[in-house]
C-alpha cells in the first residue's frame, strides 16, 4: 500500500481553519500591541474576532466532528501518567494525545481570559477596552494585571506547543503540522471516524460571529 491508502481522514476542516486563524491573530495581536503594527484600534478588533474564534471552538468541542470533540481527548489524570511514562515507546494518537488534550484546553482557556480581560484592561493614558467605563476602577486594574500576566502565561503555551510539536517530529518522527493543513494522516490501522457536515460548523460560527458583533457594538 501506498501512504495515501494508509492515510486516515483526522481534522475535519472547521477546526483547521480554525487553529490556522488562531496561529494568525494571535500573531497579529501581539504585532498591535507590542511593536506599532497598525493602531490598537486593530488590535482590539482582532481581540473581537480571537473571542468568536474560541467560543466557536469551545461549542465545536462538543457539537463537532469526533477527534474535534473535549470527549475524545480530554482524559484523567491516570490516562495523562500512562502517556507521559511511555511517551516515546507508545504508538502515534490518530486525535490528541492525552497530554496534548490537555494542553489544548489550556491554550483555549488562556486565550479566553486574555480576550475577556482585555474588554475591561486599561493602560491608564489614552488606550482603553471597549467596556472600561462599564466597570469600577478596581475592575479594571484587576482586569489590566491580568491581561499582562496573561500575555506572559501565552508566550509559555506558545513556546512550550511548538516544542512539543518539534520534539514528536524529531524523537517519535510523528508529522503533527501535515496533518492540520491537509486533514489526514498515516495509520498502521486506521480506524472509523465520525464527521460532522460543515454547514453545522459554518451555522454556528455565524451565529457565534453575529453575537460577537452585536456585543462589540455595545462597546463602542
Amino acid at each position: 500500500m501506498n501512504t495515501e491508502e494508509k492515510s486516515v481522514r483526522v481534522w475535519d476542516l472547521p477546526t483547521r481553519l480554525f487553529h490556522w486563524a488562531l496561529v494568525v491573530l494571535i500573531a497579529l495581536q501581539f504585532a498591535t500591541a507590542e511593536f506599532g503594527f497598525l493602531s490598537m484600534q486593530w488590535h482590539y478588533r482582532f481581540g473581537w474576532a480571537t473571542l468568536a474564534l474560541i467560543v466557536f471552538r469551545v461549542l465545536w468541542g462538543f457539537a463537532g466532528s469526533q477527534t474535534s470533540r473535549f470527549a475524545d481527548f480530554v482524559r484523567g489524570p491516570r490516562a495523562v501518567a500512562g502517556y507521559v511514562r511511555a511517551m516515546f515507546s507508545a504508538p502515534a494518537h490518530i486525535g490528541h494525545n492525552p497530554l496534548g488534550g490537555w494542553s489544548v484546553v489550556a491554550m483555549l482557556l488562556c486565550v479566553l481570559a486574555q480576550a475577556m480581560s482585555g474588554l475591561f484592561a486599561s493602560d491608564g493614558i489614552d488606550e482603553d477596552g471597549p467596556f472600561v467605563d462599564a466597570v469600577s476602577g478596581a475592575t479594571v486594574k484587576l482586569a489590566t494585571r491580568l491581561h499582562h500576566l496573561g500575555e506572559n502565561v501565552l508566550l509559555i503555551l506558545i513556546a512550550l506547543h511548538i516544542a512539543a510539536v518539534l520534539l514528536h517530529r524529531l524523537l517519535k518522527h510523528d508529522d503533527l503540522i501535515t496533518p492540520m493543513i491537509t486533514g489526514r494522516k498515516p495509520a498502521a490501522q486506521p480506524a472509523p471516524m465520525r464527521f460532522v457536515s460543515g454547514w453545522r460548523a459554518l451555522l454556528l460560527f455565524l451565529v457565534v460571529a453575529a453575537l460577537t458583533l452585536a456585543l462589540a457594538s455595545q462597546g463602542q
